[in-house]
């Protein structure tokens, strides 16, 4: 819970930085009024170039969901240089209302300070490690009610995802999920479906203390020219620490999405002949 709290909370960080970095670039002029700073081409330099690039560089470094929480850190970083500049904007405002402009930004700016400063320290203690993504489509020439009904049995699904050695109901609404890695290491947790829509789509994600926190998301859309159904998949799995995590991560292979589409592929090759073709 706390893991995807930190994610979430620096997605919606990158977004800030990106929304405030285009603003800063775009209209400059805006924003020094705004504050209650001198308007000149001086100052609009300092809001593009130390304002702007560098809130537009972090929200871009957060939104690539590469070493999170460097960049984290370098929105701290930011933050203080802006607080200060505000703290000196604020004692030489030489009118009440430009003051008052000044308080305000350094308010504003000091909340951002503080969920950074959350984030940052959240993203490193969950150490950056990168969740395990793949993502696949295919077409398959069934009718959309046949193809869901296939998928919605969830325990046939190690039949197709290669990395799973069984689904079990546990009622309720949750199953359980075992997959089996290398050298023999065993992984289980615990999943509930979270939304679905019969013929449309369905989603689940894991529960509890689950040793491999994840979750999937599967569409069903009648394909083109009547050719049956288009199938879209995304699965996100987030390995913990530790040899356990580097063995779930060996699940997927060194290529996660290559190895969802063979997985596609042999659910159409089942579902439109009845078995999986194997080269001999």
């Amino acid at each position: 819970m706390k893991r995807q709290l930190s994610r979430r909370l620096a997605d919606g960080l990158g977004v800030f930085s990106i929304s405030l970095g285009t603003v800063q670039l775009a209209a400059p002029g805006a924003l020094n009024r705004l504050i209650g700073a001198r308007d000149d081409p001086r100052t609009r330099a300092l809001q593009r170039w130390a304002g702007g690039a560098r809130e537009l560089t972090a929200g871009v470094g957060l939104e690539s969901r590469r070493k999170p929480a460097a960049w984290l850190w370098t929105r701290v970083a930011g933050d203080a240089l802006d607080l200060g500049m505000l703290a000196a904007l604020r004692d030489r405002a030489r009118d009440t209302g430009a003051r008052r402009r000044a308080t305000v930004a350094t308010a504003a700016v000091a909340g951002v300070a503080v969920a950074d400063v959350v984030a940052a320290v959240m993203t490193s203690r969950d150490g950056d490690r990168a969740p395990v993504e793949a993502t696949g489509r295919i077409t398959v020439n069934r009718p959309v009610a046949e193809v869901y009904a296939a998928w919605r049995e969830l325990e046939n699904l190690p039949r197709v995802l290669s990395h799973l050695e069984s689904v079990r109901p546990l009622g309720e609404g949750r199953t359980r999920w075992r997959a089996r890695g290398p050298a023999g290491v065993d992984v289980e947790w615990d999943a509930e479906i979270t939304s679905e829509e019969a013929c449309e789509h369905l989603e689940w994600r894991s529960v509890g203390e689950a040793a491999v926190r994840n979750s999937g998301r599967v569409e069903f859309r009648p394909a083109p020219g009547g050719r049956g159904t288009e199938i879209r998949v995304h699965l996100s799995f987030d390995p913990p620490a530790g040899k356990l995590g580097a063995a779930v991560a060996k699940l997927f292979g060194a290529e996660p999405n290559q190895q969802i589409r063979d997985d596609l592929r042999r659910l159409k090759q089942t579902l439109e002949i009845g078995e999986v073709v194997r080269s001999v």
